[in-house]
């Protein structure tokens, strides 16, 4: 499985590799909400949390789905602007700029990624007009409990609104702890975009890929990168560019932009600064063979992330309930899942400290 980027009639020249201060915020709080992703930086969040003011903590899970389970689009406005070929801002307000520039129905169907409704990389959906998309969107976001559904709602009826919360809280975020952390970082990643550059330009398009990621391929003859995910999808760079956007804090995570219309990005991690855990030989014995079915290596990838249900899980991998509670049954029995009721659905997510145990490869492999 993969997620596949055809570049056919791509010019060097429209390949860049620029730092984004709005996409690493997005790193941060997601860091922050899921500390377990990235066991390398306790010390950070600790520090962060400790002098977290509680107001602004309580606004930061009010939509903490846009970068706890689903690393939003929103977070890379660049790549939705009109050409498919905008750069990120030099600053934070830079960036908030160009979310300003998005369309609110651009804005609105990123914002709406949490709830994994269909077509992201095959067509156009208009959610704020069609009642189709509008009833696909509403109906997962209140399986995921009354925040997503009252979010979901607001979106739907007031993008403005949403617009205007979203930027005032990043502007906080900013300026509570993530200037701070910016001026620390933002040396670090120019230097490696730099440095990822002069390779491009030197080595070409797969000497700069092979140094950014083992997990990215170039295929020359078919003139297309092959990104290594539990995922199954295909995008394209048209008549725009491909951006590479350099991340300190997002490691293990590989991502990809890969939104119909929109210009393919990847993010990818300059930093090693996470130890692995090495898993016991009793660990490996009762908890290997669990995820090693691949259907269910499947589903560990969307459990890693967020909690679904039985139902919504059948849909998006195209089988019955009853053959996805058999897998959910044995990643139990091992002691994977984790299973919470909220009001009439059951939800499944995956226990990812407990992976971590299991090996540091496993678990990159998941969360890539």
């Amino acid at each position: 499985m993969s997620v596949r980027i055809d570049i056919g009639g791509l010019r060097r020249e429209r390949v860049a590799v620029v730092p984004s201060p709005l996409a690493e915020l997005g790193m941060a709080l997601h860091v922050l909400s899921e500390p377990g992703h990235h066991p390398g930086l306790q010390g950070w969040v600790t520090g962060v949390t400790a002098r977290l003011d509680p107001h602004l903590a309580d606004r930061m899970c009010e939509a903490d789905f846009l970068w706890r389970s689903t690393f939003s689009d929103l977070f890379m406005p660049y790549a939705g602007i009109p050409g498919r070929s905008t750069l990120p801002g030099g600053t934070l307000a830079d960036d908030l700029d160009l979310l300003d520039k998005l369309t609110d129905d651009q804005f609105v169907d990123a914002g709406l990624e949490f709830v994994c409704t269909p077509g992201y990389d095959t067509r156009e959906r208009n959610a704020l007009s069609d009642p189709e998309t509008r009833r696909l969107a509403l109906e997962p976001a209140a399986a995921r409990g009354p925040r997503q559904a009252r979010f979901t709602r607001r979106l739907l009826e007031d993008p403005p609104a949403v617009r205007a919360w979203l930027r005032q809280f990043l502007e906080d975020c900013g300026e509570a702890f993530f200037a701070e952390t910016w001026s620390r970082l933002s040396h670090p990643l120019a230097a490696d975009a730099r440095h990822k550059t002069e390779v491009l330009r030197h080595k070409g398009l797969a000497g700069a890929l092979t140094a950014m990621s083992p997990s990215i391929a170039l295929d020359e003859r078919a003139a297309r990168i092959t990104v290594d995910k539990l995922l199954e999808s295909r995008t394209d760079t048209g008549d725009g560019g491909l951006l590479f956007v350099p991340t300190s804090l997002g490691r293990p995570h590989l991502t990809v932009l890969h939104r119909f219309g929109w210009q393919p990005v990847i993010q990818y991690p300059v930093s090693a600064a996470e130890p692995a855990a090495p898993p016991s030989v009793e660990q490996l014995a009762l908890r290997m063979t669990a995820p090693s079915h691949p259907a269910r290596m499947r589903l560990c990838r969307n459990l890693a992330r967020s909690a679904y249900t039985t139902g919504e899980l059948a849909q998006t991998h195209g089988v019955t309930p009853p053959e996805i509670s058999r897998h959910l049954a044995v990643l139990r029995k091992a002691g994977l899942l984790r299973t919470r009721r909220r009001g009439r659905y059951v939800l499944h997510q995956l226990d990812v400290t407990v992976v971590a145990r299991l090996g540091s490869d496993f678990l990159e492999g998941l969360l890539r």
